[in-house]
């Protein structure tokens, strides 16, 4: 109950990320109804068991959207106050999950009527033709069937989110802080332990505020993905045209360790691919495990690159405004490179995968272009579900900005000279990485 009081009561754009949870997963529940009307159809299990593996993509994307959505929606983030009327860190984690349930939910619903209506078993009005062939209008729907596949994207949105939303320990240098406990219950994270006495010394508690408002300072730019604090002389940049100090986000100390592993799988992608091509099995299983690589090896080098590109933005004498954009780019590497990556890599599939179909192929009919405008909504969905998010997580260094005298003219080019940097890197690299899968799979 408390879940759907706070689904009601979020704001416009927060209920609209939800309703593209809701649409994503009735596209999905769709695709899933049409593999089991295509299996009674059709006596070939091969066939049906390939049209239900292929419902694995829309599934992920679903799943990813629905991640992001949750991860930036406000009303389930630990504030302070929280844990006192008994909303900690698990039961909000557990709202976030039943609040993503609830949308998905709300969408297999919304699927299953629509291919109820379509098989003409509301009304009694079917579509005729080659609809026929997915929707088995003259034959009995086995409902539980039916109701196992529709709840797999609400199950699995559920999990992945109460998965990520875990509370987690913080880690302190190698390994994860030791939890302990103060006197009379009190929560710790130090291990160390007190004297008798130690609560009643003149200036002890006054050090430990000092050290606790350090430590809160500190935090938000350590809880961006486990990224640490940058140093202290690092946060400021003196303009060159003598306008206000800029303060930038302090830079992290590791760029993401995904882009040398990226880079291997790609390049083992291109290869499977060219050796397919040569032994002229472009469209056997060996093609498409190619393609999977090279898709993969985008997705996981896009954390690697976004971090490249904000230290490229503050080469050669950088200037207030290319310090704070490659700080931000540096700082969100994991936020926004992984969705990055992952938009890229659908594109560069999608560009691959439009080369290699015949025209005059009948096979790739209404399903298709359903399942491939599924996956490249949810992805380019929650790339700017993660841009949202990156935006939100920076408001208190926006607002420091705008105390500091920087004008909202600066803080809007810097957007948009991160924006044009990272769409200077991927493009040509999304196209090229394109270009050499379609090449010799069309060759």
């Amino acid at each position: 109950m408390l879940a759907l009081r706070l689904s009601l009561g979020a704001r416009p754009a927060v209920q609209v990320r939800r309703l593209l949870v809701a649409g994503a997963s009735a596209g999905t529940g769709f695709l899933l109804l049409s593999a089991l009307g295509h299996a009674l159809s059709h006596p070939d299990p091969a066939a049906s068991v390939l049209r239900l593996a292929w419902c694995t993509a829309p599934l992920a994307a679903t799943v990813y959207l629905a991640v992001a959505v949750a991860r930036a929606d406000p009303a389930t983030r630990p504030r302070p106050g929280l844990s006192a009327v008994g909303l900690g860190p698990v039961r909000l984690m557990a709202i976030s999950a039943a609040t993503t349930a609830v949308s998905c939910l709300l969408g297999s619903a919304l699927a299953l009527l629509v291919f109820l209506q379509l098989r003409g078993d509301l009304t009694g009005m079917s579509l005729g033709g080659g609809a026929q062939e997915f929707l088995a209008a003259g034959r009995p729907l086995p409902l539980p069937a039916a109701l196992m596949l529709l709840a797999l994207v609400p199950l699995s949105a559920s999990g992945a989110v109460a998965v990520t939303l875990r509370p987690r320990e913080p880690v302190k240098g190698a390994g994860r802080a030791a939890r302990a406990y103060g006197r009379f219950g009190a929560y710790r994270r130090t291990p160390v332990r007190e004297s008798f006495g130690a609560y009643g010394r003149f200036g002890r508690q006054l050090g430990a505020a000092a050290r606790g408002r350090r430590t809160a300072a500190e935090a938000p730019a350590q809880e961006q993905d486990g990224a640490p604090a940058g140093a202290a002389g690092d946060a400021g940049a003196e303009a060159v045209d003598g306008s206000p100090a800029v303060v930038p986000p302090p830079v992290p100390t590791a760029a993401p360790s995904g882009l040398p592993w990226g880079v291997a799988v790609l390049a083992v992608g291109l290869a499977v691919e060219a050796l397919t091509s040569r032994t002229g099995s472009a469209d056997g299983p060996a093609a498409f495990l190619g393609l999977a690589l090279t898709s993969l090896g985008l997705a996981l080098v896009g954390p690697g690159l976004t971090h490249l590109c904000g230290r490229l933005l503050q080469a050669v004498r950088p200037g207030a405004l290319r310090l704070l954009a490659g700080r931000v780019l540096m700082t969100e590497a994991t936020r926004i490179g992984r969705p990055l990556g992952v938009v890229c890599a659908v594109v560069s599939a999608a560009y691959t995968m439009a080369s290699l179909h015949d025209p005059d192929d009948p096979s790739a009919g209404p399903l298709v272009v359903l399942g491939v405008l599924l996956v490249a909504g949810c992805t380019v969905a929650t790339l700017l579900t993660a841009a949202v998010e990156a935006k939100q997580a920076h408001a208190d260094t926006t607002a420091s900005l705008r105390r500091l005298g920087a004008p909202a003219g600066t803080l809007r080019r810097a957007a948009s000279l991160r924006a044009g940097a990272l769409l200077a890197l991927f493009g040509p690299l999304t196209v090229a990485v394109a270009e050499l899968s379609a090449w010799p799979l069309g060759g």
